[in-house]
């Protein structure tokens, strides 16, 4: 049993392969056993934390501050919107991610070719910008990307045959929320495993030496603005799935969706998890997720009107945010990790 558990994890691709195994079995087991509405949350930790992922590669790899990760995410939800309205949802849901996340890497890359010539404050001020602007997009074009109003996103149809090996596989039909569910779980499993092997390869590499000394970094032969540019391709591509699945499962892209709330949220989720840990966007994004809807329901059972209790919940959670940067800098993952090898140091 031994052996084959380290011929399992022998290497790291073995390794993220194993995890995303498991992963897939729990997903299995949770959305099978969950109501509707829960099954609905899950979606949208998926989203998230597929956006994070790719913002905690940007960030916490490369050492690029983005701000406008939003406007991303934008883009791949009215990809995705446009694709499911033009064919009546005949379009395949493969289909409909992969366009939305094609189009979002190329907008990446012409975001990426100016972001690499800024740095610190001046980066985060143009991502800033790109994040109020993109936005305002709809709002020009109302023609064609439905005003303010946005554009309403037909259900993905379940194909057949899939929803037959899951009904002989659970014994459970497959109903429109939980096939988004487990599409966006799906996505993000394999989302992670990319960026996992990516990460802990040459390439990863790269990037790490960039964010720690550049100087060091382009005298040992890295071209720097190619690594930049790709970090923001790879964060930008991410960002378009993770808006794609939001747009499948709210069944609307709008500019009121698509704020500078939604980018400040997904930095927020990688500084609660950990910079450059991607266990830490998915545990930032469960935070975020959970901690309004349980906030307000508290706030209801202590005698708070509705619109205090809404009032609650963003406050709570920035309390939250403002602890963990100053009791734990790291990130949650990060600080356990820090603490973990401390102990064994110790022993």
């Amino acid at each position: 049993m031994n052996a084959t558990l380290t011929r399992l994890t022998a290497t790291p691709v073995r390794r993220h392969f194993l995890c995303a195994v498991i992963g897939l079995v729990v997903i299995v087991l949770a959305l099978e056993s969950l109501s509707t509405f829960r099954q609905s949350q899950l979606t949208s930790v998926a989203y998230l934390a597929i956006a994070a992922g790719g913002l905690t590669v940007l960030t916490g790899l490369s050492g690029q501050l983005s701000l406008g990760h939003g406007a991303f995410m934008a883009v791949g939800a009215y990809t995705a919107a446009l694709m499911l309205r033009a064919n009546d949802s005949g379009w395949s849901v493969s289909l409909v991610l992969l366009a939305a996340t094609v189009v979002s890497a190329v907008v990446g890359i012409v975001v990426g070719v100016a972001a690499a010539r800024l740095h610190g404050p001046y980066l985060a001020g143009a991502t800033l910008a790109l994040a109020v602007a993109v936005p305002g997009l709809a709002l020009y074009f109302s023609d064609y990307l439905g005003g303010e109003q946005g554009l309403v996103v037909p259900a993905p149809k379940v194909p057949a045959l899939i929803d037959d090996v899951m009904y002989f596989v659970t014994g459970n039909e497959l109903s429109g929320t939980k096939f988004v569910a487990y599409v966006s779980w799906i996505l993000l499993v394999l989302v992670f495993f990319l960026l996992a092997n990516v990460s802990s390869s040459r390439i990863g590499r790269r990037w790490r030496a960039v964010r720690d000394d550049e100087v060091a970094a382009e005298l040992s032969g890295i071209d720097l603005g190619r690594a930049r540019i790709l970090a923001f391709v790879v964060s930008a591509a991410c960002a378009g799935a993770g808006g794609a699945v939001l747009a499948m499962s709210a069944r609307i892209a709008a500019p009121s969706g698509f704020t500078l709330t939604l980018s400040l949220t997904l930095l927020s989720a990688v500084v609660i998890g950990g910079l450059g840990t991607l266990s830490g966007a998915l545990i930032g994004a469960l935070l975020l997720t959970y901690i309004p809807p349980v906030v307000t329901n508290l706030g209801l059972d202590l005698g708070l009107s509705s619109l205090q209790s809404a009032e609650l919940a963003p406050l709570v959670t920035g309390i939250f945010t403002v602890l963990v940067i100053l009791f734990a800098p790291l990130g949650l993952v990060g600080t356990y990790r820090r603490l973990r090898t401390t102990r064994k140091g110790m022993k």
